[in-house]
């Protein structure tokens, strides 16, 4: 026990006006300031070891010394005065291709990384911005930014009718509808596909003819229905047996469609074969071949091109969780 021990003991026990009553100001001060040193809050730092990967050199506490001292952390006091957060977290959302490279290139640093989720049920770019460092030092990783693909309205439409059966005049409004989406085959695709199908690829215009024809023959039976050694069908109806132009109505096999499957990013070219049924009323129907494919394809373009925009490792899967 130390010698100012009995008159700390006595000064914290003194009333206030217990005090005020004390006329030798020398005592009144000492009492004061040792009662005063009892109760101070003394701010000191400890080290961390030095093989501790992830914390930082030393750590702030509050020492309460007196007749029962203790340590105190500062965090959670100094967090309730906090004006900023203490590191950037969340997950931003974006709506196109391009907003996504320039959210990335605004917060990026020379560990980011953007990955790639190619299930189009989940298709996906997500940057991680504070990923783990390529020195093996672990971050959070709870900074992101992503783009979730949304498709356009023009390929959700030619998606919900696929193999849908139409009526003659449907199908003739239909083509009409959606002729800015027709495109004529490249000649790589030409000589793959209709060496594949056996059948023919028709151009836009053939295409426009062929829904015009319909549209002559609405409410016709159908006579008769050939198949061309071209693979191209040949259909006559018994009432009307010619199109607007006056020639038969020949049916190609194939026809190209090419627009935005995303709302960003280049237009998607999908081949689409055409089909019908042939009975005392005619059905038309598409098939698109391997949607899936082309528009993995897109992503994949996609992730590349983001990763070129910003200059960031790119890679097909997903971030630890």
């Amino acid at each position: 026990m130390s010698e100012n021990e009995p008159i700390l003991g006595e000064a914290l026990s003194l009333q206030p006006e217990t005090l005020l009553k004390i006329e030798n100001k020398d005592v009144l001060d000492r009492l004061l300031a040792l009662g005063g040193a009892a109760q101070n809050i003394e701010i000191i730092n400890i080290k961390s070891p030095v093989d501790v990967i992830g914390l930082p050199q030393e750590i702030p506490l509050a020492l309460h010394r007196g007749a029962a001292p203790k340590l105190e952390g500062l965090r959670a006091l100094f967090d309730a005065y906090r004006t900023a957060p203490e590191r950037r977290r969340g997950v931003a959302q974006v709506d196109n291709l391009q907003s996504f490279i320039d959210l990335v290139n605004r917060h990026k640093d020379e560990h980011s990384v953007i990955f790639a989720n190619t299930d189009l049920k989940e298709a996906k770019l997500l940057a991680v911005i504070d990923y783990h460092e390529t020195s093996g030092v672990a971050r959070f990783g709870n900074h992101r930014v992503e783009y979730n693909f949304p498709t356009t309205k023009e390929f959700q439409v030619w998606q919900h009718f696929n193999g849908e059966k139409f009526d003659q005049g449907e199908f003739a409004s239909f083509l009409e509808d959606h002729i800015a989406e027709l495109a004529s085959p490249m000649d790589q695709e030409r000589n793959e596909f209709e060496t594949l199908f056996k059948t023919k690829f028709g151009a836009p215009n053939e295409i426009i003819d062929l829904s015009r024809g319909l549209q002559v023959n609405v409410g016709a039976k159908v006579k008769n229905s050939v198949t061309l050694q071209s693979g191209e069908s040949e259909v006559v109806f018994t009432e009307e047996h010619t199109n607007a132009q006056g020639e038969k109505l020949i049916v190609p096999g194939l026809f190209m469609i090419s627009l935005p499957a995303f709302e960003s990013g280049e237009p998607v070219r999908i081949p689409v074969r055409l089909r019908y049924r042939a009975a005392t009323a005619i059905k038309w129907f598409y098939q698109l071949y391997r949607p899936d494919f082309w528009l993995r394809e897109q992503i994949k373009n996609d992730l590349l091109t983001a990763a070129l925009a910003t200059s960031l490792p790119a890679y097909e899967g997903a971030p630890e969780a």
